[in-house]
């Protein structure tokens, strides 16, 4: 089954780094943070990759083109250009870049990877999202119910630190935490092809007419992921997650 992260946003709210890079090359731990999503697939056995670009493509396209190169050892014959490499890639993922326009919307480069991935269904998400999620488990469940579009349903990070009160005593205090109320959608979704129909052009988004006739029609389940998730929105999002890679237990390493 192929996946395909949608990697061609601006994001604006990073500008610490976007201003330079798109928004999924933003590295945690030394990696992009579309590395970490990649491995967390391929944990699962899916390497097939399709990444849908748009602003700032030519970055994404560099690193992966160099990317045994950029993480290996070598030697180089400067008289022919020959190069030797001193171990095999970390990695054996098979990559397609596809340029899906600087100002399409979700929606939009959904659509404009059709002719990649075929009539076949694929796994899909952002480029600015972790998760400890079962990959397998996810797939499993949107087979076994037969309907369009599964999403996986998550709790976001509280704005705020939460309280546990009773008769007024502070019983526990958590600096914004994972909250266990409320799911929102955490992307790692599975797509039956026909969906590809409910996408007009580049100025769809993805999270309004499409999804919401799926769900109008019954064509739309949540899995829902009751641990760990957390997308990248802000530099502070961005340090949390370093952080955590340079702890003990990092959620999302597999």
């Amino acid at each position: 089954m192929k996946v395909v992260i949608l990697a061609g946003g601006f994001g604006t709210r990073l500008s610490e780094y976007t201003d330079d890079i798109p928004k999924p090359m933003v590295r945690i731990g030394g990696r992009p943070i579309l590395w970490h999503i990649m491995n967390i697939y391929a944990h699962y056995g899916f390497t097939d990759f399709h990444l849908a670009l748009g602003y700032k493509a030519e970055v994404v396209k560099e690193y992966f083109l160099h990317y045994r190169t950029l993480n290996s050892d070598f030697s180089v014959d400067l008289n022919n250009g020959d190069i030797k490499y001193h171990q095999t890639c970390d990695r054996d993922w098979n990559i397609t870049l596809v340029d899906t326009g600087l100002n399409s919307m979700t929606g939009g480069r959904v659509k404009r990877m059709q002719p990649f991935i075929g009539n076949e269904p694929f796994l899909l998400t952002y480029g600015d999202g972790v998760s400890n999620i079962n990959v397998a488990k996810l797939v499993k469940y949107h087979k076994s119910h037969g309907k369009m579009v599964t999403i996986s349903a998550v709790h976001p990070s509280a704005r705020f630190g939460e309280l546990d009160i009773d008769s007024g005593i502070v019983k526990s205090f958590k600096e914004k935490p994972q909250t266990k109320q409320g799911w929102i959608n955490g992307g790692f979704m599975v797509v039956q092809p026909e969906f590809f129909d409910f996408i007009e052009n580049d100025s769809t988004i993805l999270e309004k007419a499409p999804l919401e006739k799926a769900a109008n029609m019954g064509e739309l389940m949540a899995y829902q992921h009751d641990d760990y998730w957390q997308c990248m929105d802000t530099k502070r999002d961005r340090d949390q997650l370093e952080a955590l890679w340079n702890s003990e237990s990092t959620p999302w390493k597999l």
